[in-house]
C-alpha cells in the first residue's frame, strides 16, 4: 500500500473509523476516499456498486457497521442483522467485481461462543452457542469472515479480518440507551457527580470480566496487518488483560471525581460472563498495543466532558 494509493474507508465517522482515518493522515496516507452515510447508503447494492465503479479504490478498511450495547442488540435484532449483512455484503461484493487489490473487514470478539474457553483463541469460532442478547449482530460479522474467506478461497482475493476485543476512545457513543458499557458508565458518573447524586446504577451484578482497546491501539494494528499480514485466518486484536465490570466502574468513578455510592442492579442481564481474546497470533508478527485502560480513559473522559456537559439532561 502506497501513500497515494486509493484507499476507501468505510464507516469513517464512526469510532473504528475515523481512528483509522487519523491514523491514515498521520502517516501520510494522501488519497483517502470517503463517504457519510447520506452521501452513500452502504445498504444499497446499486448504490456501493455505482461508488465502486467510479471511485474504484486498491484498498479498503471496511469499518462500517450497526453497533451498539447489550440493550440495543437485544430489541433491534433484526434491524442489526439485516443492515450489517447488507454493508458487508455489498462492499466485500463489489471489492471482488472491481479488482480490489486487499480489504481488511472488522468484526467483533461477540462471534465467540457465550461459554468458549479462555482466552479465546481464532479456532473456537463455531464451536458452541452464541451470548442470546447479541446474536444477530454476532451471526452478521460471522458471515463477513466467511465470505471473506469464501471470496479468497474460490477467487483468490486477498481479503482479510480482524476481530477487536470491546473498544474505547474519540467518537464513542454516549447515547444511554444504546452505547456499550464503558461509555454509558463514563457518562452516568459524569451526571451524577454534576448533580451531586448519591449512586449511580449499573446494569448487572458487577461480575462479568471485560477486556477494553483504545481504539487508536486499533487503529495501528489495522494498518499493521493491511501493510503485513495476508493470511486466510481472521486474527484477534486485544489489549491481552481483562478487569470486572466492577472494577471498570470504581476506575472510571475515580477518574472521574463522583464520590457516590455505586449500585449494581442485579434484574438486568450481565451477557457473556468472560471474554478475553487470545491475540498471540497478531503479537507474534510484531504488534502490540501501547495505552493502558487508566491512560485511556482519562485521556477520553479529558476530551469528552465538555460534550458530556452539553448533552446532560
Amino acid at each position: 500500500m502506497e501513500k497515494n494509493s486509493r484507499i476507501f474507508i468505510a464507516g469513517h465517522r464512526g469510532m473504528v473509523g475515523s481512528a483509522i482515518h487519523r491514523l491514515l493522515l498521520a502517516e501520510g496516507f494522501t488519497n483517502l476516499i470517503l463517504r457519510t452515510s447520506s452521501e452513500l447508503d452502504l445498504r444499497n447494492q446499486q448504490a456501493v456498486s455505482d461508488f465502486f465503479e467510479t471511485e474504484k479504490p486498491e484498498y479498503v478498511f471496511l469499518a462500517a457497521a450497526k453497533v451498539g450495547g447489550i440493550q440495543a442488540n437485544n430489541i433491534y435484532r433484526a434491524d442489526f442483522l439485516f443492515d450489517n449483512l447488507a454493508i458487508q455484503n455489498n462492499i466485500i461484493h463489489s471489492s471482488w467485481r472491481t479488482g480490489v487489490k486487499k480489504l481488511l473487514f472488522l468484526g467483533s470478539s461477540c462471534i465467540y461462543p457465550k461459554m468458549a474457553p479462555q482466552p479465546l483463541k481464532e479456532e473456537y469460532l463455531l464451536s458452541g452457542l452464541l451470548e442470546p442478547t447479541n446474536e444477530p449482530y454476532a451471526i452478521a460479522k460471522i458471515a463477513g469472515i466467511k465470505l471473506c474467506e469464501s471470496f479468497r478461497r474460490q477467487y483468490g482475493c486477498n481479503f482479510i479480518s480482524a476481530m477487536p476485543t470491546n473498544l474505547y476512545g474519540p467518537n464513542d457513543n454516549y447515547d444511554l440507551n444504546n452505547s456499550h458499557v464503558l461509555p454509558a458508565l463514563l457518562r452516568k458518573m459524569h451526571e451524577a457527580k454534576q448533580k451531586n447524586s448519591p449512586s449511580v446504577s449499573i446494569w448487572g451484578t458487577g461480575s462479568p470480566m471485560r477486556e477494553f482497546l483504545h481504539v487508536d491501539d486499533l487503529a495501528k494494528a489495522c494498518l499493521f496487518l493491511m501493510l503485513n499480514y495476508s493470511e486466510e485466518l481472521f486474527v484477534n486484536v486485544g489489549f491481552g488483560s481483562d478487569v470486572s465490570i466492577k472494577a471498570l466502574a470504581e476506575l472510571i468513578k475515580e477518574v472521574v471525581g463522583f464520590e457516590g455510592v455505586l449500585e449494581f442492579d442485579h434484574s438486568k442481564p450481565d451477557g457473556t460472563p468472560k471474554k478475553l481474546m487470545d491475540s498471540s497470533r497478531l503479537l507474534s508478527y510484531g504488534w502490540k498495543p501501547e495505552i493502558d485502560l487508566r491512560q485511556g480513559i482519562s485521556s477520553v473522559y479529558a476530551e469528552v466532558k465538555t460534550i458530556l456537559d452539553q448533552t446532560a439532561v
